[in-house]
């Protein structure tokens, strides 16, 4: 049988879940929970994975992950590679922990996100574990709802920020959002899935293909884009926005930070450095940009255009 395609570039996010072995329990205690949790974090330290959402349930979990550096194949191995180790030695046994790979949906992120959070957080309410997503300790949903302060390596900043701009305020939103669908049934946004692989809409589908899988066999794995396109670098990525938006210095600064934390595989670290700004404020001004492409139709054509020059 044929492997699922794995679609992978800059900036790319993804609904990933991963089932242990004939659906048996992949977490037994809360210290293996514990565990995967600090391979979470570790994932963003050595890999710059960005963690937006999780929810470990007994045989599986789901992640809502965004990957700036197009590298979701090596955060997955260490993942899902070292909880294997640890689980393995701790309990005497050799052999596959989970069911196969992991599952991967690329996912168009302004236009899924808020959904898909709602829908992981919902996890444990649906499968009666819990009669509020916010009592159950082994997801980030209390970090959305009740909790002020979240695990430094948990970004929610990107998905509360569509909800207001003060953190107090689009926590007490998202609770009520999420709140709404708890005695109601619903369908999940993975019911629109395209391509059995990519989330989004026709022209989020369009871009993709055109970019990623155009003329590449459908029966066998891509590699990482990161390892086999050229990418434009800072530099040239900064004379391109300077010489369209000459006009508009703070403008072109945001469009900046957008095209190289999108376009340059650059890891946030660097991106921050040159910007003088941290690493989630990248993450942050990309978003605010990504917002405003879908507000402003002539802002979105110029981008579009930078974007071609850049990655000719």
């Amino acid at each position: 049988m044929a492997r699922a395609l794995r679609i992978q570039f800059p900036g790319a996010f993804y609904h990933v879940t991963s089932r242990g072995n004939e659906r048996q329990p992949v977490f037994k205690s809360p210290r293996d929970r514990k565990k995967f949790l600090s391979y979470l974090e570790s994932a963003t330290e050595r890999y710059g994975a960005v963690v937006h959402v999780y929810c470990l349930l007994d045989n599986h979990y789901h992640l809502l992950l965004e990957t700036p550096l197009g590298n979701l194949s090596k955060i997955m191995q260490h993942i899902n590679g070292a909880y294997t180790t640890y689980f393995n030695i701790k309990r005497e046994r050799s052999g596959h922990l989970f069911q196969g790979r992991y599952k991967a949906i690329l996912v168009e992120a302004d236009a899924y996100a808020k959904e898909l959070s709602r829908c992981i957080h919902l996890n444990p309410v649906r499968a009666s574990m819990v009669k509020t997503p916010e009592e159950y300790k082994w997801s980030s949903c209390r970090y959305y709802t009740v909790e002020r302060k979240a695990p430094s390596w948990l970004q929610r900043g990107f998905i509360l920020s569509y909800f207001h701009t003060k953190p107090a305020a689009a926590m007490k939103i998202y609770r009520n959002f999420v709140q709404r669908l708890l005695e109601k049934e619903y369908k999940s946004p993975l019911a629109k899935l395209s391509h059995s692989v990519i989330l989004g809409s026709t022209e989020f589908v369009d871009e993709i293909t055109d970019r990623i899988l155009r003329g590449k066999p459908a029966n066998r794995e891509l590699p990482a884009l990161r390892e086999t396109i050229s990418r434009p670098g800072l530099d040239y990525i900064e004379q391109v926005a300077d010489a369209t938006l000459q006009q508009d210095e703070r403008l072109a600064r945001q469009v900046k930070l957008y095209l190289c934390h999108r376009y340059s595989g650059k890891r946030l670290r660097e991106i921050g450095k040159r910007f003088g700004v941290s690493e989630s404020g990248v993450t942050q001004a990309s978003r605010r940009v990504r917002i405003k492409m879908n507000r402003d139709k002539r802002l979105g054509k110029l981008i579009r255009k930078m974007v071609k020059e850049l990655t000719l």
